[in-house]
């Protein structure tokens, strides 16, 4: 029998190599396994954005009246491709249920302990990589266009004030320019949190946490891991080019975990959202700020000096082919919202978030092999939250009392 490694952590991903240097810095020895590579999926084309301050679930109370539509607005900023939606009726049901006040509130309490967390579990990983270069402490607007949409929004602001976020709101686009100019003036409105944060670039950031693994000692492989099987009180994992046998597994792999967890008897409804961007060369528009399109679903953020256009929610599983026309579309919006913005010289991609119907992730040891743990399901809050939760995978390996009420995040509250 080969020899059989002390924990391995499938996926390279921001929440993967957040996880594996964790549980190093702890004592342990790792190893991290992809099917394509450090960063080259969900982790590499997202908006960078450590998003503290996004504390409210996507399943909102009365959330589901605007269903109807999204399936006649392909391009819209929430929206699931006609071909897909039957698939899809189970986790929407979970969806419309998780929208309900009992459950919202139970959300939206649970996601602002973890982001509390995170962001302090950021600070100190950043210390401990000397990683503040790779940071961007500027803030974040989000736009409104209305004095209406801006008092509907109101509610959401006082959630922030009554989690401890502090936020100033602006309400004249002469305000707005003084924070980021060269908007259009039909956004009349706007609330600003300056304690938000983004990184210059989510895959270089998420490689480099990968080589401060590397230099201390841990291995990354890549892989395609088809199968995991409990025997005799370890795992074997299941690859093409043979079998790999490991005392502790830990299940990062974003979209793909439930696939690896059904193996395991756990039925956990993850879904995905296709999140599009363009992301444009430096100098296609000053930029200073996170800007957030509150009402259209979509962000214009700086990546390496450039900007990055994007966002928005398409629920379309793993194999439909991409829809790049919601780029364009995403596009054309920011060049009529900016109009300075030079829109030429883009590059277009799409990712896939790993979505749970009351946007909270699953952090737990599988119920049925407690040799294994799950951290995926993050949703748009993966790079936000992957410090966080590498922080409470290795106390739940350690049986180290969790610092957060981790009920939130079973994988049995389905």
């Amino acid at each position: 029998m080969s020899d059989v490694l002390d924990i391995v952590v499938i996926g390279a991903g921001i929440v993967g190599v957040s996880t594996a240097l964790e549980l190093q810095s702890r004592g342990r020895s790792v190893t991290v396994i992809d099917r394509v590579g450090v960063a080259e999926e969900t982790s590499r084309g997202n908006a960078g954005a450590f998003a503290y301050t996004d504390i409210v679930p996507l399943a909102t109370p009365g959330i589901m009246r605007k269903a109807p539509k999204w399936l006649f607005d392909p391009l819209g900023p929430l929206s699931i491709p006609p071909s897909y939606a039957l698939k899809i009726a189970p986790w929407m049901l979970r969806f419309w249920r998780a929208s309900w006040k009992d459950r919202y509130m139970a959300s939206l309490s649970a996601q602002s302990a973890m982001m509390d967390f995170s962001r302090a579990a950021l600070e100190r990983q950043i210390a401990a990589v000397d990683g503040e270069p790779m940071m961007q402490r500027d803030g974040q607007i989000m736009l409104y266009e209305s004095e209406a949409e801006f008092r509907a929004s109101l509610p959401s602001w006082q959630l922030r004030k009554d989690h401890g976020i502090p936020y100033d709101l602006l309400k004249s686009p002469e305000e707005i320019a003084e924070i980021q100019p060269g908007l259009s003036r039909q956004f009349t409105h706007a609330g600003y949190t300056p304690t938000w944060m983004n990184t210059v670039d989510p895959a270089a950031w998420t490689r480099h946490l990968a080589a401060e693994f590397e230099a201390g000692g841990g291995k990354i492989q890549r892989a395609d891991i088809t199968q995991v099987t409990p025997l005799d009180g370890r795992l074997r994992l299941s690859t093409a080019a043979g079998e790999i046998m490991a005392g502790t597994l830990v299940i990062c792999a974003g979209a793909w975990s439930h696939k690896l967890a059904a193996q395991l008897g756990d039925k956990i409804p993850l879904e995905t959202e296709r999140g599009y961007n363009t992301t444009l060369p430096e100098g296609a528009f000053d930029l200073r700020t996170h800007v957030t399109f509150g009402g259209h679903g979509f962000v214009m953020t700086r990546i390496n000096g450039g900007v990055r256009v994007g966002g928005a929610v398409e629920l379309g599983g793993l194999e439909l082919a991409p829809n790049y026309k919601r780029a364009d579309t995403l596009l054309a919006k920011a060049k009529q919202f900016a109009p300075a913005l030079e829109t030429s010289g883009g590059t277009q991609w799409m990712g896939f978030r790993p979505s749970l119907p009351d946007s909270l992730p699953v952090i737990d040891r599988a119920p049925q092999a407690p040799q294994v743990v799950y951290a995926f399901g993050h949703g748009h809050l993966g790079l936000t939250q992957s410090a966080g939760t590498a922080e409470l995978v290795a106390d739940l390996l350690s049986d180290s009392p969790a610092k957060i009420d981790m009920s939130a995040f079973a994988a049995t509250r389905f």
